[in-house]
């Protein structure tokens, strides 16, 4: 579902050392389309016109579920998206066209109970009411977390909760405890309100989060896009990184999120922006999906030949 549009890029500006833009975007001006998500890991989009050559333009798409990110590249409806490697597994298990071309975030989450519960570790979950977004990154690590304090989800009570509603229904008491995404937990955190349980990236998936995607035909037909749009993309995220003041600014502005909630989110490094789909993050990835595949929410991996492309990552970093 597509909430809100941002048209970026300026078509007059070019920032000091933007990559040299291939011909065929220098000859004539393009709008592409990118995905995003509502969160605060989810950022890196709206400084793409800082380095994107003059004549491209950027229009961001504001999406509230990974899933429907996903399905925004699947159906073409936007040229890239930024999502969870989650919503991106689904869609490669079934074979739907989508292809990780680069990494985006990592971390950006948190295991949130209501402040002075007796709910302070993963295994006092037991019985209390959870909100999590199914098919969320964020499911995955919770199911294996419990599995790993000899726990499963039929040990929790899992209430559906969409990630901006969950420090409120939090705070009603609706649910005792939530996993979160960005700024929500540092929102609970910053008001008083909630306390944290746990960063969950004590599994062998690590702080692997969210990344950048497109479309196969996309690959096909327009590589040059591919490239580009990835080098603009690690320009932002180098910049980000440097200028963290930058990023609560611009989350402030373009999400409406708490100040002192992105502050807390970003000073407590749960915020880390990545562009380069490594060797390190293709092996988080396929752990990822194993763990899917053994929880049964998905039938099949991936084909990881086609579904991670680490192609153009690989060249503009060398």
């Amino acid at each position: 579902m597509l909430r809100r549009r941002h048209l970026l890029a300026g078509a007059g500006f070019v920032a000091a050392g933007t990559f040299a833009a291939p011909s065929i975007l220098r000859a004539q001006t393009r709008t592409v389309k990118m995905g995003a998500l509502r969160l605060v890991h989810s950022m890196p989009p709206y400084f793409y016109e800082k380095f994107a050559p003059a004549n491209l333009k950027i229009e961001i798409i504001v999406f509230d579920s990974p899933t429907d990110g996903k399905n925004a590249v699947v159906t073409k409806s936007v040229d890239f998206g930024t999502f969870g490697i989650a919503a991106a597994i689904l869609g490669g298990a079934v074979g739907e066209p989508v292809v990780v071309v680069g990494a985006l975030s990592n971390k950006g989450m948190g295991v949130i109970s209501k402040a002075g519960s007796d709910v302070k570790t993963v295994k006092d979950l037991k019985g209390k009411r959870v909100g999590i977004w199914p098919g969320s990154t964020q499911e995955v690590f919770i199911m294996e977390r419990l599995r790993m304090e000899g726990l499963s989800i039929k040990d929790i009570t899992p209430v559906r909760v969409p990630f901006g509603e969950m420090p409120v229904m939090l705070a009603r008491g609706d649910i005792d405890a939530y996993v979160g995404a960005e700024p929500g937990p540092a929102l609970s955190i910053t008001s008083g309100v909630g306390q944290l349980v746990e960063y969950p990236y004590g599994t062998a998936m690590g702080g692997l989060n969210m990344i950048f995607g497109t479309n196969e035909e996309t690959i096909a037909k327009d590589p040059d896009l591919v490239r580009t749009m990835l080098k603009i993309h690690r320009q932002a995220v180098e910049f980000m990184s440097a200028n963290k003041p930058a990023v609560v600014d611009m989350t402030v502005q373009k999400l409406g999120a708490n100040r002192a909630a992105v502050e807390q989110a970003l000073g407590a490094n749960n915020v880390e922006y990545v562009w380069k789909l490594d060797d390190k993050v293709q092996g988080q990835a396929k752990t990822y999906a194993q763990h899917m595949l053994e929880l049964k929410q998905i039938r099949a991996l991936p084909k990881f030949e086609t579904f991670l492309n680490p192609k153009f990552s690989n060249e503009i970093a060398s």
